[in-house]
């Protein structure tokens, strides 16, 4: 596995390279640190330039001592240029697997702030992303992790339950799949008219019961994978009803995750899950780290 570390100086960032130390990854796992001097914000201050190079190479060479003690092998680069930009270049060239960065951060070396750079990389990025974010309360290593997985039985989906299933994680971590039963609002010729008002309750009730056979489906096939490899799969009502975007934040809040997985995209029926809508808003709004997988 190939994984570009997108830093700057800011405190998010560390707590990117501490992420990423500390978690068990595949055998022969390789990390490039990357970060970006901000052409931005020093266009024309050839003498600041300098001075963020130094810096740069000092954040670099602290975060590649830190991966190389956790016994991976580690490569580092630094760019001038636009982060939003020059990130996901960096990925393609790379052929990285997975992207990781902070939520947000403002340094001398460049910016990674959320609705910009982050929003730009989930959109353009070649390869899986995850935004990473500091848990308030830290947990303790030998509880694991908790994971909430959210799919819509899509083959994008898929690959982000594969995903899940083929990675090792933290001893005792707990996985929890979620898909969302998203019911369809469908247009009346009169706003005053309830909704639904136009169509047969026949019709409706297909409709709504069609939804959550495709939710319960996704679920079966879901655990069924993970199952298999031996991860620890939480029961539960996992399948709510309601806008994707909103629920999943509010499952991952309420259950106290540590990670959100979820697919890049997927579009059936009703549903659109993930991409342009679901993935990137939970990605830019999640309360914990979102990794958004890609084929």
């Amino acid at each position: 596995m190939k994984i570009l570390l997108a830093i700057d100086s800011s405190t998010a960032s560390q707590y990117v390279v501490n992420t990423a130390a500390v978690r068990p990854w595949p055998s022969g796992t390789a990390f490039c640190v990357f970060t970006v001097i901000d052409m931005g914000l020093w266009e024309g201050l050839p003498a600041l330039i300098k001075d963020a190079e130094r810096e740069a190479e000092f954040l670099v060479k602290g975060a590649a001592e830190k991966l190389t003690q956790s016994g991976h092998e580690v490569f580092s680069e630094i760019q001038l240029g636009l982060p939003k930009k020059a990130i996901p270049e960096c990925a393609k060239q790379w052929a990285a697997d997975l992207v990781m960065m902070g939520s947000h951060g403002q340094s001398a070396v460049t910016r990674f702030f959320l609705g910009s750079v982050a929003q730009a990389v989930l959109r353009t990025s070649p390869c899986s992303v995850e935004i990473v974010r500091p848990n308030p309360v830290p947990p303790s290593p030998s509880d694991g992790m908790k994971i909430l997985l959210a799919t819509d039985g899509s083959e994008c989906s898929a690959k982000a339950v594969y995903s899940v299933a083929n990675r090792p994680w933290p001893a005792k971590s707990q996985i929890r799949i979620v898909s969302v039963v998203e019911l369809p609002i469908l247009e009346t010729r009169s706003t005053a008219s309830p909704p639904y008002s136009e169509y047969p309750d026949n019709v409706i009730e297909s409709v709504c019961k069609e939804a959550r056979t495709r939710a319960e489906d996704a679920v079966a096939d879901a655990r069924k994978t993970l199952s298999a490899t031996g991860l620890n799969v939480c029961e539960g009502d996992a399948t709510p009803e309601g806008e994707p975007r909103s629920v999943i934040l509010d499952e991952a809040k309420a259950w106290g995750a540590e990670l959100i997985v979820l697919g890049s995209h997927g579009r059936h029926g009703w549903d659109r899950l993930l991409m342009g809508s679901v993935a990137e808003s939970v990605g830019l709004h999640g309360h914990c780290s979102v990794e958004v997988i890609r084929q």
